[in-house]
């Protein structure tokens, strides 16, 4: 009886998953379209690398046809030739090689005018290498207004796509041109030139370090030249439409001149002249056609002087710190070295590293409040800083005038005039400079 029951159990066992397995493979045809349905199909798929044309179309407007060249880089081709901005274009393109539905809402329409598809509101033909080309056709906004229809002309299905890949395809002339008004690279301006009525000014770019070449050899100021190189890499028209545009041009025909910029990099030279009319500034470039308004602090950062642009610091040690430091004031001299982690005296003696940092400080921020013509007498201070292991040297001398001081830095010409206050303050950072702690 045992082995009667066993044989029966394992029978029912094995009927049981026959018929399991019969169930997973044999699932009704229903739930397979279901499965399908839930993954909306893609409406484009395209190799992006692969597209070199794509052409749009959209009502009361000029077609645009944007090709691209051999070096890989986009242009508008029509309806006239422009510089394309390679970021937008390549959004487009990118947005097209792979554009997703959110819905299949018909797979064979009956009537494209329900969709707003018979006549299109935007058209984009894409074209690949082999000349195949696809169009996408985007019609009405969905009654929600999240989505818009869309279908690919030969392809009977209507689909949904989300309103934001339209934003991405949508695009004017306007938007997907090159704004720049110069085309230097940024990071490789090597000159600057300012032509004015008043004065021209020319810096020259060692590496980081900016410097006056003109009217005369000048320590600059890295920073406000950079700022200056960054604002005119940076110049972008501002477009408002063709009426905008023609009063652009007589506002700059009446404007007086600001300034003649010139850019130059490994590639050459480019111009960008600004002229100001009222509050508003425009700009005429040497490599884009037409005249533009631009932003005020473009202008506002050609309109400065010379001195504006001068390095109003007496020491450019920076934020490292020096190697050395000699001071002399009056009858008092003080010497500092370095070594190691710990600040030394002329006598041998550990120095408490705090009074020293304080000296360092204050000859940091040594700044002149102006530059003068005159002034400079016999020296009452004369301080030499050795920095970047002993590569740079540099040696001030200060003398009284009035109730500032002048400084003057070795083998330069040029004089700073400064207030009383910074300079006593390093006299007493010199003076407050002591021992470590127990030495």
């Amino acid at each position: 009886m045992r082995i009667r029951g066993l044989l029966v159990a394992t029978l029912v066992f094995l009927i049981l998953g026959g018929i399991l397995y019969w169930s997973d493979h044999h699932k009704p045809a229903g739930e397979t379209v279901k499965a399908s349905a839930d993954t909306p199909p893609p409406i484009l798929k395209l190799d992006q690398a692969a597209i070199t044309r794509v052409e749009i179309k959209k009502k009361d407007a000029e077609p645009i046809l944007l090709t691209k060249t051999g070096s890989g880089d986009w242009q508008i081709s029509a309806p006239k030739a422009l510089a394309a901005d390679q970021s937008t274009v390549t959004g487009v393109v990118s947005t097209l090689s792979s554009l997703n539905s959110e819905r299949l809402i018909e797979g064979k329409a009956a009537d494209l005018k329900t969709y707003g598809l018979d006549q299109p509101g935007v058209e984009l033909d894409v074209s690949e290498k082999d000349n195949k080309t696809q169009r996408l056709l985007i019609g009405d906004d969905t009654p929600a207004g999240s989505a818009v229809y869309a279908m690919v002309a030969g392809d009977p299905r209507i689909f949904t796509m989300a309103s934001y890949n339209k934003s991405s395809l949508d695009k004017n002339l306007d938007d997907l041109r090159d704004k720049r008004l110069l085309t230097v690279n940024a990071d490789k301006v090597s000159r600057i030139e300012l032509i004015r009525k008043d004065q021209d000014i020319e810096f020259g770019r060692n590496k980081d370090e900016w410097q006056i070449l003109k009217p005369k050899p000048l320590r600059a100021d890295s920073f406000e030249v950079g700022e200056l190189a960054r604002k005119l890499t940076g110049a972008r028209m501002e477009l408002s439409g063709s009426e905008d545009d023609k009063k652009a041009v007589g506002a700059f025909a009446q404007g007086s001149v600001i300034a003649n910029a010139k850019l130059t990099d490994e590639s050459g030279t480019q111009v960008l002249e600004i002229r100001k009319i009222k509050d508003n500034y425009y700009a005429k470039s040497s490599v884009v056609e037409g005249v533009y308004k631009v932003g005020t602090d473009l202008g506002q950062a050609l309109d400065k002087s010379l001195d504006d642009f001068r390095n109003k610091k007496l020491f450019d040690f920076g934020y490292s710190d020096p190697d050395k430091i000699d001071l002399h004031s009056g009858a008092k001299a003080y010497f500092v070295t370095k070594g190691g982690a710990d600040w030394w005296g002329a006598d041998g003696k550990k120095l408490d590293a705090g009074s020293v940092q304080e000296l360092i400080s204050k000859l940091r921020d040594l700044t002149a409040s102006k530059f003068v013509d005159s002034g400079f007498t016999q020296p009452e201070m004369e301080a030499t800083v050795v920095s970047s292991d002993g590569k740079r040297v540099e040696k001030v001398l200060i003398s009284k005038s009035g109730n500032g001081y002048v400084a003057r830095r070795e083998n330069e010409v040029a004089l700073y005039g400064l207030d009383s206050g910074p300079v006593e303050d390093l006299q007493k950072a010199a003076q407050s400079v002591k021992p470590a702690a127990g030495k």
